[in-house]
């Protein structure tokens, strides 16, 4: 996506792109930014730039529109949403006249139009067919983000911002790890922080205010509660997120948050892994970026939890985790809650 972006900048503009996953934020930039780069003007870019929807064109329809020359300037952008539902021509004769004229044009563009394919997930059979596999040197995957904290962190230096470590650690908890949801958050916190600082640097305080975390009520405190084996204030903790939260859903949100937690601490149960760089701890405890800052809060909490501890308590939330998923009978929320941390510390 890097370089895809690089060359779009750099005015290396491909005549056909075709964008598919589930991260519509991120393919919806990449189509802006080759409108931006097309055109000198917005008049013109508002002129000669199309949006079609695949369930409305069969392959050689949208062809022809394809073919057809822009009006008043050299380039036309089209493009064409829920491509991955495509229209499909009447029988299975017209279907291959309309896939052939489809590759012919995809082998043979036309200069003055710059077509943007943009699709939901694809199966790897479905991108391997006669239809899409004439696009495979178009392809540009936009899937899932997977260490939304290394996403976030570089979204915030592209605009000259930088999370501390505190900061990062909030916020990733916190936020749903799509590309909108971060990029909208983050551009809200810079807003907020700009109006204080002049150093550029997102605080622990900045992602409070503006995403709506409890100073004193989140998990990051229930985590260092835990560590020093104090029943009354987790619970207390616990009780005023899932006020905040909504019961439910902030008991889910802590027993998600739990499981990394002592599933980080059974890894780190094991001598040799202890041994290791912190950078190595770090990868095996799945923490990337600057999350690697609280390797060392980890060891610490080791002190606190022998191994039974740490293997009591994952069963513990896996019980749980099944009694809010409706496998498990439970009277309500807040004494499935106190009941878990009763069990995680006795």
């Amino acid at each position: 996506m890097d370089a895809l972006k690089k060359n779009i900048l750099a005015g290396i503009i491909s005549p056909v792109y075709f964008f598919y996953g589930p991260e519509s934020y991120l393919k919806e930039e990449c189509a802006s930014m080759i409108r931006t780069a097309l055109f000198p003007s917005e008049s013109d870019a508002s002129c000669n730039t199309h949006i079609l929807f695949g369930p409305d064109f069969t392959p050689g329809e949208l062809i022809s529109k394809a073919s057809e020359y822009p009006m008043f300037t050299s380039k036309q952008l089209i493009i064409v949403r829920q491509f991955d539902k495509i229209k499909k021509p009447l029988t299975k004769e017209l279907q291959k006249q309309h896939d052939a004229k489809f590759s012919s044009y995809i082998e043979n563009p036309a200069e003055f139009t710059v077509l943007v394919f943009d699709a939901d997930p694809l199966e790897k059979k479905d991108l391997e067919n006669n239809f899409f596999s004439a696009l495979k040197k178009y392809r540009h995957d936009f899937p899932i983000i997977k260490t939304p904290d290394i996403f976030a962190s570089n979204r915030a230096k592209s605009s000259g911002w930088e999370f501390e470590p505190d900061a990062l650690k909030a916020f990733t908890t916190y936020i749903q790890p799509s590309a909108r949801e971060i990029c909208h958050e983050i551009e809200k916190i810079i807003m907020y922080a700009s109006a204080r600082c002049i150093d550029k640097r997102i605080t622990a305080s900045d992602v409070y205010e503006c995403v709506g975390i409890s100073r004193t009520y989140n998990v990051f405190e229930l985590e260092k509660a835990l560590a020093e084996r104090n029943l009354r204030l987790c619970s207390g903790i616990s009780l005023m997120i899932m006020d905040h939260e909504g019961q439910k859903e902030g008991l889910g949100n802590i027993v998600r948050f739990l499981t990394t937690f002592y599933m980080r601490l059974w890894k780190l149960s094991l001598p040799d892994v202890r041994k290791l760089p912190p950078t190595e701890i770090a990868k095996i405890l799945g923490m990337y970026g600057k999350q690697e800052y609280f390797v060392k809060n980890y060891l610490t909490y080791t002190r606190s939890f022998s191994l039974q501890d740490t293997e009591r308590a994952v069963a513990a939330l896996r019980k749980t985790d099944a009694a809010l998923k409706g496998l498990l009978p439970y009277p309500d929320e807040k004494y499935l809650l106190l009941s878990l941390m009763q069990k995680l510390l006795r």
